[in-house]
């Protein structure tokens, strides 16, 4: 019935406090980590365009021409999530890139130099 000075815990303001202050770092990191994943993702296409890039020469030596298809390229594993889309044109290729949770996208034109925006 009556208080005492030695009764332990914490009282509602503080952990209101508490409650709050867990709420502000919160809601800075999580829009933080989103973007970092974002750039992760963007990562990864830029890589993939620059691994069938590779590829691409390796199997015009071999060939003299272009695929059109990314399956025919020897070696190229394309990560899950990325789109890639391989267009040949005579002497050259061009590639765009993205995945699907990312937020850019890649091109690749052999005649003008190799990625064209890059990151």
């Amino acid at each position: 019935m009556f208080e005492t000075k030695d009764e332990k815990g914490f009282t509602l303001i503080e952990l209101l406090v508490v409650v709050a202050i867990i709420g502000i770092l919160a809601a800075i990191a999580i829009p933080q980590f989103s973007a970092y994943r974002a750039q992760g993702f963007n990562a990864r296409a830029s890589s993939d365009l620059r691994n069938l890039a590779t590829a691409a020469e390796a199997y015009f030596a071999a060939n003299a021409a272009y695929s059109s298809n990314t399956a025919n390229l020897e070696g190229f594993k394309q990560s899950p999530g990325v789109s890639i889309t391989l267009t040949p044109a005579g002497n050259a290729f061009t590639a765009v890139a993205f995945h699907v949770n990312g937020d850019k996208t890649y091109n690749w034109d052999s005649a003008s130099g190799g990625l064209q925006n890059a990151p």
